[in-house]
């Protein structure tokens, strides 16, 4: 998919979600691109994969993409900017997901940010 159809494909996407659940998540985009499957997000989530771009259909330089149009379209539409703390579901103390095999605090960050209504 080339750069203009992927951000058709992106601006559909969070209008949807806004839609759905009056905000928008990266990992959710994710998802609703098909960049991401349910599954693996659930494995993320309890703890089984060590980082979620690990699971990722895509390379890094599209997710780039995907993180400033999402941010772009947000800044368009006036959404408020909300960071959001992913935690690790199941038993067992709660840790906070790694996004990223850097662990960079900016790319954490932007994963974690949630664009609301």
């Amino acid at each position: 998919m080339n750069q203009n159809k992927l951000e058709k494909a992106i601006r559909k996407g969070v209008e949807e979600l806004l839609e759905e659940k009056r905000y928008v998540s990266t990992v959710d985009l994710l998802i609703k691109l098909n960049y991401l499957s349910e599954e693996d997000c659930k494995k993320w989530r309890f703890g089984k994969v060590e980082f979620l771009e690990k699971v990722c259909r895509v390379n890094l330089s599209r997710l780039n993409f995907i993180h400033r149009t999402l941010n772009v379209i947000s800044t368009e539409m006036n959404l408020r900017k909300s960071w959001t703390a992913y935690m690790k579901y199941g038993k067992g103390s709660k840790v906070r997901l790694r996004f990223s095999k850097s662990d960079d605090e900016k790319i954490e960050k932007r994963y974690s940010t949630h664009h609301v209504l």
